[in-house]
């Protein structure tokens, strides 16, 4: 019997014999962002000196070799009635709180760390409502003046879970469109338009519809991504991770449907900081939420939209001092080791580099 060359046996085998993917194959953690609330519960009302911030933050910037933590910040929050009427009072100035100033966006843009400001929150719903019913168009222009004025992408934090203004929504993005057209590079900041929604999708769930259904789209992109946001308070792994499946299986069985939300449309949020202990996530990354869940964030496969596997990365909230209660991450309580340690473990790219669009 004549035997085959040792070479041709062995490209039979590798053609035969499976091959484990290799870890390189999961999606990279492309956004890694925290949201910032300054030292006054995310209301920003005060000018702060740069080198007192960077005492009590140094931590976003510097993992422990130089090189940042997180390649995000979104600065929270701007009121929505104040930005609209340009409102000037003790803590704004022409609408947007006296704190997210020129200086402190360089200090981290300085840095590789893309910036956005956060319009709205919870504590301002009300004030969201009472802008888009006075006039949402030019809403959405003011936000895309500031953008350009300070170089910096918008997030959209409307937290209306009862009956939202969808039609103001839709009129204030328009309006920001049509200064800032949506840019897949990234390259222009104050391109970045971004949307917040639950956790999972039975909260939000008129929003969640929505830009699931019209500015989430691959096809027709309308706004860069959506956040998943924090729970009430920290949980486990799966309990994480099945929230942010709904997103992507979305909920058939609701009037109207909500459609399925392509992994590449959206972040996984986690606290940073809750109650008066430090958090695994700030401090611990071995024993972290964000490690934890990490293959599933970087694998997890499209249900009916998209085309590629694993969420765009994380969001962490909040820096600073989110709470009149809890410890905050300011130094000494620094997070270098737990989200500046995920940076490293994950590859995080400073800057941040284009975004996966399908």
């Amino acid at each position: 019997m004549r035997h085959r060359p040792l070479s041709v046996l062995l490209m039979l085998f590798a053609l035969l014999v499976p091959v484990a993917t290799p870890a390189s194959a999961a999606a990279p953690v492309q956004v890694y962002g925290a949201w910032h609330c300054g030292d006054d519960y995310c209301t920003w009302g005060t000018v702060r000196d740069v080198a007192e911030f960077d005492a009590k933050n140094h931590w976003l910037v510097d993992r422990g070799d130089g090189r940042p933590s997180v390649n995000l910040v979104v600065l929270s929050f701007v009121e929505p009635l104040k930005l609209l009427r340009r409102t000037t009072d003790a803590t704004t100035a022409d609408g947007v709180p006296v704190g997210m100033n020129r200086e402190i966006v360089e200090y981290f843009t300085s840095r590789g760390i893309r910036v956005m400001l956060s319009i709205g929150g919870l504590t301002y719903t009300d004030e969201w409502d009472a802008a888009l019913a006075e006039n949402a168009t030019q809403l959405g222009l003011r936000a895309a003046a500031v953008a350009a004025d300070l170089g910096v992408g918008i997030e959209i934090d409307y937290e209306q879970n009862t009956a939202p203004n969808l039609t103001g929504l839709q009129a204030f993005i328009d309006a920001y469109r049509s200064v800032h057209p949506y840019d897949a590079s990234g390259t222009r900041s104050a391109a970045r338009l971004t949307i917040d929604t639950a956790a999972g999708d039975r909260w939000l769930i008129d929003i969640n519809r929505k830009a699931t259904a019209d500015w989430l789209r691959t096809d027709k992109p309308v706004l860069d991504y959506a956040n998943a946001m924090v729970t009430a308070r920290p949980t486990s792994a799966s309990s994480h991770i099945a929230n942010w499946q709904e997103h992507i299986d979305g909920k058939s069985q609701y009037a109207p449907p909500v459609a399925p939300l392509a992994p590449a449309k959206f972040t996984a949020g986690l606290y940073l900081a809750y109650g008066r202990s430090p958090l695994p996530e700030c401090t611990d990354f071995a024993n972290s939420l964000q490690r934890a869940t990490g293959d599933w964030v970087r694998n997890v496969a499209p249900n009916g939209a998209g085309t590629t596997s694993g969420l765009l990365g994380y969001m962490f909230w909040a820096a600073e001092k989110p709470s009149t209660r809890g410890l905050g991450t300011q130094e000494p309580n620094g997070c270098a080791g737990g989200a500046g340690a995920g940076a490293t473990a994950y590859g995080v790219q400073v800057p941040m580099p284009p975004l996966r669009q399908s």
